[in-house]
């Protein structure tokens, strides 16, 4: 099931996207639904409500005020690579500000004190039932679903000083969507081809096999740490390719397009606008 929060008429609402269209659902939020779940799957995936032609409608972000935005830093063998960083020994991981959320279409804002804005595709997942102490053995059933992503990094501010969490969390650096893909719609969230484009021309092209620490192990290891709570979001890690990894690098620049694709789940795509 995809699930989508969209805008129609100026207002918010919840939908299912099903055949070019969106379905309502009589349901306040997409928390709300996650909350809710699995009680009220079925009688959604039922609903008669009436329906509007996808493209008749803004897609906002899925859950627009996500609790938690973790992200997983250094978790693919050539993105280590190309940033000249050593394999982790442990998970490394960072924050993303709630406020750096961002609709799967809206433009990316390259702010006025940051130079180097870069790009990374990466897979979502959308915690539903969470907790604490997780084992690896019991981390899908923690997942609610899965989004497209891009961790979007100031690398002027992210390498300024050894915390992150600065350049990776300007306003609108965390696009994902276009829609939640409930986890049963998954069989293998590890066998995803995921790729980016900046005007057209592919940057990224990799597989979430590749990953080095996969989404079960990210699970248990930060949920040692802090509660998982329904509606958080973890950034699983960008393959090699972004800007920096280039000689000279690539960042964005004002006009460019950024795409980001993912097997299964659709893709997100934004323009880049230099902050006014």
């Amino acid at each position: 099931m995809k699930l989508v929060t969209f805008a129609t008429a100026g207002q918010a609402a919840l939908g299912r996207v099903e055949e070019g269209t969106v379905i309502l659902l009589p349901v306040g939020t997409m928390l709300d639904l996650i909350l809710g779940w699995p009680e009220n799957r079925e009688a959604l995936s039922e609903s008669t409500a009436p329906s509007i032609p996808l493209d008749e409608v803004d897609l906002l972000p899925p859950l627009p005020r996500p609790g938690k935005i973790l992200a997983i830093g250094l978790n693919y063998a050539d993105h280590i690579r190309e940033t000249g960083a050593k394999p982790p020994s442990r998970q490394v991981w960072f924050c993303k500000q709630p406020t750096a959320a961002n609709g799967p279409y809206d433009p990316i804002m390259l702010p006025r004190v940051a130079s180097q804005v870069d790009y990374e595709a990466e897979l979502v997942v959308v915690i539903g039932q969470g907790g604490r102490n997780i084992s690896r053995e019991d981390a899908p059933a923690a997942v609610f679903g899965y989004c497209v992503g891009n961790d979007v990094s100031a690398r002027d501010w992210q390498m300024a000083t050894s915390q992150w969490m600065l350049g990776k969390s300007f306003d609108t650096h965390a696009p994902f969507g276009p829609w939640i893909t409930t986890a049963d719609a998954v069989p293998d969230p590890h066998r995803l081809g995921i790729r980016s484009f900046v005007n057209g021309n592919k940057r990224q092209d990799s597989n979430t096999s590749n990953l080095v620490f996969d989404i079960w192990d990210q699970i248990a290891c930060v949920s040692q740490v802090m509660t998982l709570e329904p509606g958080d979001l973890i950034f699983t890690g960008t393959p090699g390719g972004v800007g920096m990894g280039f000689d000279p690098p690539r960042y964005l620049n004002d006009g460019d397009t950024v795409r980001v694709e993912i097997d299964t789940l659709g893709a997100i795509e934004a323009l880049c606008r230099a902050e006014e």
